[in-house]
């Protein structure tokens, strides 16, 4: 699967069924597998602050379907 394919799914909390945002990038491991997804955050235009993006760690995804990937998370902190 290729950046592309995963940055045009919606990615939905299980817990709560809200919509996180949008994969911008993601942090790969010394070992080549996917540690974590980066999530934008909630920006106002031309805010270029890296610091208030989201991570999604990998082994928090329940699913990835064809349109979504499904997040379990139950709680508002920065890690996912």
């Amino acid at each position: 699967m290729k950046l592309s394919d995963l940055q045009s799914k919606n990615i939905v909390n299980v817990f709560d069924g809200k919509n996180i945002g949008n994969i911008i990038d993601v942090n790969v491991g010394y070992d080549g597998n996917i540690e974590s997804l980066v999530i934008e955050s909630n920006k106002k235009f031309f805010s270029f602050n890296r610091e208030e993006d989201r991570v999604v760690l990998w082994k928090d995804i329940t699913k990835i379907g064809e349109d979504v990937i499904l997040v379990q998370k139950t709680d508002n902190s920065d890690k996912i």
